[in-house]
């Protein structure tokens, strides 16, 4: 492809960008001020002068294909070059604003990201929240996600991120169950108590401890089971027996002496353990309604920001 025709379509690069963004053609159509057609017909001209077909349309809604995902990322960075150029000459507002659609594993979502956001939301009054509370995998681009927040050790393929927050995994029970059944002093003795897991697959009832460089892994079982942390809460403060818990869920209980943390000297081990990264698609240039909840985020939740130069 020659320079010319290159510059030639940045138009439709752009128009491509948008309509990935908005999900239809009607919906970049109408951000765009033109039409359905003509903003489908510019779709068509670069997937002519690329050779290849980005788009998978279908009665429902647009897909991006394999060579499509590739063609948006680089697209959304001409478009936010554009922008960085034209902020630089002081012809772009810099004022955040509009949607940012961030998705966050369940507990996370509700008892570490959801407290915080009405003062988000009060500091910039220009910028919509939209969270989805969901632990499964997602494609960001195709699921329309801004930023995703999930507990990994490093950032997948295709994705940029920073380090959060630090989750950790406990064991509490109420002083009540305990006094009554006996406090456990090692691993093992949890085969003699009503343990409150997770449930969701076998694995759930086989609960690892690491001390001192080595790890012990325990068959547990008992009546209750759910996979929700605060299910799990309520049933160890109603004296159930001993739950497994996020320390964010946990940490108000154990304040109040409400719970106990049984084997502190252990280190559970969980899926769910680790650190929290918050994970965006590869861009150059971050948009300011993302940057300052990304800051937001990392001085709320304990963590200094670190921005990679290019933010």
């Amino acid at each position: 492809m020659s320079t010319n025709q290159d510059v030639a379509l940045l138009t439709e690069m752009a128009v491509f960008a948008r309509v990935v963004e908005c999900g239809s053609f009607s919906g970049a159509a109408r951000q765009l001020g033109s039409t359905p057609s003509a903003t489908s017909r510019a779709v068509a001209r670069l997937e002519k002068a690329l050779g290849t077909r980005l788009l998978l349309r279908t009665t429902r809604k647009l897909r991006l294909s394999e060579s499509g995902r590739e063609v948006y990322a680089g697209c959304t960075d001409m478009v936010q070059a554009a922008q960085a150029v034209m902020a630089s000459a002081g012809c772009y507002d810099e004022v955040p604003r509009g949607r940012v659609c961030v998705s966050v594993p369940k507990a996370v979502g509700r008892f570490v990201l959801h407290p915080h956001m009405p003062e988000f939301l009060q500091r910039y009054p220009e910028v919509d929240i939209q969270l989805r509370l969901d632990d499964r995998p997602l494609d960001l681009i195709e699921a329309g996600i801004d930023l995703a927040i999930r507990i990994t050790d490093q950032p997948p393929p295709g994705l940029m991120g920073r380090p959060l927050v630090a989750i950790e995994h406990m064991l509490c029970a109420t002083p009540a169950y305990l006094e009554r059944y006996g406090t456990p002093r090692h691993p093992q003795d949890l085969k003699q108590h009503s343990c409150i897991y997770l449930g969701e697959a076998p694995a759930d009832a086989r609960w690892k401890f690491v001390r001192a460089g080595k790890s012990v892994t325990v068959p547990v079982r008992g009546r209750y089971a759910a996979n929700h942390t605060g299910v799990r809460l309520d049933a160890a403060l109603h004296h159930l027996g001993i739950a497994s818990l996020p320390d964010f869920t946990a940490r108000q209980s154990l304040q109040a002496g409400h719970l106990l943390q049984v084997l502190p000297e252990w280190s559970f081990r969980t899926h769910y353990s680790g650190q929290a990264w918050i994970l965006y698609p590869p861009t150059r240039h971050l948009p300011p309604k993302l940057r300052v909840l990304m800051t937001f985020l990392a001085e709320r939740l304990g963590q200094a920001p670190t921005l990679s130069p290019d933010t």
